[in-house]
């Protein structure tokens, strides 16, 4: 019989690690996987209530024919009309962009846990960030033409305060990864802060921050199409104009304008991005140095010889210059600067921005706000209760049917995988061509085709998922390590085998990730869609609106700030977990 001494010597073996998850914290572990799944379940079960199915398509064909009808032959304004109607929605789009960056910079330093100390700042300032996020764009634009009237000013300050939180967030992310060594040799030296900041922190962040920029100037586009429903000028108002007298015609002529602008201004943003971040063109590059041993310039993809410069052309400077030389690539980087900065100031001119206007909207700024005060139900809440589950069932089924249809786009849209690689431009076009077309005028049109309800804003919110969704997917995958793909084919198993086994469960994490971020996105859309007949609580936002009924329109805000909130910490749990 062991002594109890010779029973603590004993040899102890190691835990298993399904003992481990058999444990006391099985239910912990197992939760965000039933969660998980209650929340598939029930955007299933959303689809289903709705009533989205193959007959309801079928019934909206006749519609969609007669819809057809009214809509052709498209009905173009006069060319200067176009001219300026689209100068005026990019100048808005402009001046809302940059106004969230001279705010989300500041913000996202304070926001950067690094760079400051005080965590109850810091706090403070993401949960501004938050709060920025969490309040829909076209409910900032209905207070700001309350203050500042109609026109672009309170376009741009609606999507300038709204851009904060995408931006905002964005910024203190990349900020909070920059690397602590040039900073604390800099702080070592008696730099001061704001040195540090430029000489340590900007050379390293600027390429994030500006891609970042580029990619909200594509979201404010397609967003000044919304606002123009609630007053804000250019083409988006103009659409809207032209539905309210029921010319199709003209409506989708200009709808038609803005989705080649929404595609010119994505290509010209890539063109920007690869002249100003050169590191862009050379991601290919710098994988097959790290193959091949090839020594190759992080900044151009060419051979770095001692005798030439980094474009191959004239003798290079000494090592030890401070200034780099004016090489080609330099001088098409500073041209490039030079025409943006042109670009804005003339945005600025043309969104006609008025201080007067401006002043006068901030000094009674006290009173309007004050009848939003304090919040109130006249019907009581059972009924926006009702409205806010419509629009959460539209927001399901919504991502649900985008995904479904997302990834088979996406697996044909990457090279590495697709079956017929020849076709994978295709299919990336068509994803570009898809996120380039605003989810209002496709709700609109899905209204019009199978009536009134969340059923047009669910299949909206489906093809604008798709763009999004099919794009990302085909990332995820082209940039999987072809590694494990080559040895499972060598062991002679087919394509599809070689795409479940090897490639589908490496980037279903990041597509994991990417649904649940499109939900978030989603929840917040299908509350706007409402504003063109698609039902939910954005149905009686827009009433509440109309009607001059203020207290509503708070009560009807704080509604859909709680559930986003609520929702946006349920998608970062189930993220972490998964990710």
């Amino acid at each position: 019989m062991s002594t109890p001494t010779e029973v603590r010597n004993l040899p102890t073996r190691p835990p298993s690690p399904h003992a481990a998850r058999l444990g006391p914290n099985r239910g912990v572990r197992l939760l965000p996987h039933l969660s998980l799944l209650a929340l598939v379940a029930t955007a299933c079960w959303a689809v289903v209530d709705l009533r989205i199915n193959i007959a309801t398509l079928v019934d909206g064909f006749h519609n969609a024919v007669a819809f057809a009808g009214r809509m052709l032959p498209l009905d173009f304004p006069p060319l200067a009309d176009v001219a300026r109607l689209a100068g005026q929605t990019l100048s808005t789009a402009l001046c809302a962009t940059l106004l969230a960056l001279l705010l989300s910079i500041p913000v996202s330093l304070l926001a950067a846990r690094n760079l400051t100390p005080n965590r109850y700042v810091s706090g403070a300032a993401r949960s501004l960030i938050v709060l920025a996020r969490a309040v829909p764009d076209v409910i900032m634009a209905i207070a700001a033409v309350r203050i500042f009237g109609l026109g672009a000013t309170a376009g741009i300050i609606a999507m300038g305060l709204h851009s904060v939180g995408m931006v905002g967030k964005l910024y203190a992310d990349v900020l909070e990864e920059t690397p602590e060594g040039p900073r604390r040799a800099l702080r070592s030296a008696g730099s001061s802060y704001p040195q540090e900041l430029t000489s340590a922190v900007l050379p390293h962040v600027l390429p994030s921050f500006i891609a970042t920029a580029l990619h909200r100037l594509d979201v404010n586009l397609r967003s000044s199409v919304l606002l123009g429903f609630v007053g804000v000028g250019g083409l988006g108002y103009e659409i809207a104009q032209s539905f309210q007298r029921l010319d199709y015609r003209r409506g989708m002529a200009l709808a038609l304008v803005v989705l080649l602008l929404c595609l010119v201004m994505e290509l010209l943003s890539g063109t920007i991005r690869r002249a100003l971040l050169p590191h862009t063109r050379t991601t290919r590059a710098r994988r097959r140095t790290t193959t091949t041993g090839t020594q190759e310039s992080t900044t151009t993809g060419t051979k770095a010889t001692p005798t030439t410069g980094k474009d191959g052309g004239g003798p290079s400077r000494p090592a030890s210059a401070i200034s780099p030389p004016w090489t080609a690539a330099r001088i098409r980087r500073w041209i490039y600067g030079t025409v943006t900065a042109a670009v804005l100031v003339a945005a600025v001119r043309g969104a006609e921005l008025s201080p007067h206007q401006l002043l006068a909207g901030l000094g009674q700024l006290p009173t309007v706000l004050g009848h939003y005060l304090p919040p109130t139900a006249p019907g009581g809440m059972a009924g926006l209760l009702d409205a806010l589950w419509v629009t959460v069932k539209t927001a399901l089924a919504g991502t649900l049917l985008g995904m479904a249809l997302a990834l088979p786009v996406g697996v044909l849209a990457a090279p590495n995988v697709s079956p017929w690689p020849r076709l994978s431009p295709a299919f990336r076009t068509l994803t570009v061509a898809i996120r380039g077309i605003p989810e209002i005028v496709l709700a609109i049109v899905l209204v019009v085709i199978t009536g009134l309800g969340p059923v047009a804003g669910a299949l909206a919110l489906a093809v604008g998922s798709l763009g999004f969704l099919g794009k990302l997917t085909a990332d995820s995958l082209e940039e999987l390590d072809p590694a494990p793909t080559r040895a499972l084919t060598a062991t002679g198993a087919s394509r599809l085998q070689v795409f479940f086994a090897a490639d589908f469960p490496r980037v279903l994490p990041a597509l994991l990730g990417h649904v649940l971020y499109q939900f978030d996105v989603n929840i917040r859309s299908a509350a706007l869609l409402g504003v063109v007949g698609a039902g939910g609580i954005g149905y009686e936002l827009l009433n509440a609106a109309r009607v001059l009924e203020y207290g509503l329109v708070t009560t009807t805000v704080l509604l859909l700030l709680t559930t986003t909130l609520l929702l946006e910490a349920f998608s970062t749990w189930i993220r972490r977990t998964f990710t």
